[in-house]
């Protein structure tokens, strides 16, 4: 087995958060010389280079920007070791970083995570909103410790990551007043030639409205499409057209928005996904975010 000298790893981390070896050499009182040569074995070490030079400093490559964050975390959860060793708490709570993708709608991701800040331990949140395949990528370099998202990893992204469901549920929609009222006799097919607000064409379920309406012969008049679903939800508040959304946010939906249900499709299914690397599901907050998905809010 290789073992990986942590010695090297501390002063390759030295380096890189002092962004050279003259400062980190004086933070950790040793030579530059010194603090070069370990570096170079540590570089050696891993078949790697872990540093570009750009003028009088020094810059992380791709590789090294990877081997930082897990020094990071190794350093980290020392320090933490120590403190709980000594009978003190920890300096401050376990994070749990998400990426949420901006086609999931606002709501069903609250919906999802909530149970996280309600656990015994404090864990504390932080929320990246982005593109699904930008948010899978900083899987990669251990920015995120999971993704939520409306579909599956892209295979054709070079991650190695792994695609969970957490569930599915049927599709509603939903309507204001006086359209809602003359929309909900004879849905879905008084939805032909009626307003809707859609998400737009680079979601799951937009591709599966537009099967839905072709297969049914139903010609919806689109007003707006939206990739932010809760301004989508704001259009439909102010009674621009009728709007889909996930049925385990109905009442969510009716009571923010001032909205009454149209109709509901079972058949038209939105699932939602958990994606992660090896081992990232293992996070505590994780595990308490995919049981309260499987028993709760998408029960089997």
């Amino acid at each position: 087995m290789e073992w990986l000298n942590y010695h090297h790893l501390l002063y390759f981390w030295t380096v890189a958060k002092e962004g050279g070896i003259s400062s980190a050499a004086n933070r950790l009182r040793l030579s530059q010389s010194t603090v070069s040569a370990q570096i170079q074995s540590l570089e050696r070490a891993l078949g790697e280079d872990l540093f570009d030079r750009a003028g009088r400093r020094l810059v992380l490559t791709e590789v090294g920007t990877v081997v930082y964050r897990y020094a990071e975390q190794i350093f980290s959860l020392g320090k933490e070791l120590q403190e709980v060793l000594k009978g003190r708490p920890a300096g401050k709570p376990m994070t749990l970083s998400v990426g949420i993708a901006d086609v999931l709608p606002k709501l069903v991701a609250h919906q999802l995570l909530a149970p996280v800040l309600a656990l015994p331990t404090p864990i504390r949140l932080v929320c990246v909103e982005d593109r699904p395949n930008r948010l899978i990528a900083k899987l990669a370099v251990f920015e995120l410790d999971i993704v939520l998202s409306d579909g599956p990893a892209d295979p054709a992204i070079p991650v190695k990551s792994l695609s969970r469901p957490l569930g599915e549920c049927g599709t509603c929609f939903f309507g204001t007043g006086a359209l809602a009222a003359r929309l909900r006799d004879g849905f879905p097919d008084s939805l032909d030639d009626a307003p809707v607000l859609l998400p737009t064409s680079n979601t799951m379920l937009r591709r599966a409205l537009d099967h839905f309406f072709e297969t049914r012969g139903i010609r919806p008049k689109v007003v707006g499409e939206f990739e932010d679903s809760a301004l989508l939800k704001a259009f439909g508040q102010g009674g621009h057209g009728i709007f889909p959304a996930p049925s385990i946010i109905s009442d969510e939906v009716i009571r923010q928005y001032n909205a009454e249900i149209v109709g509901q499709l079972d058949e038209l299914t939105q699932t939602f996904y958990a994606i992660s690397v090896e081992g990232r599901f293992k996070h505590p907050g994780v595990a308490a975010l995919a049981k309260n998905a499987w028993t709760k809010i998408f029960p089997r």
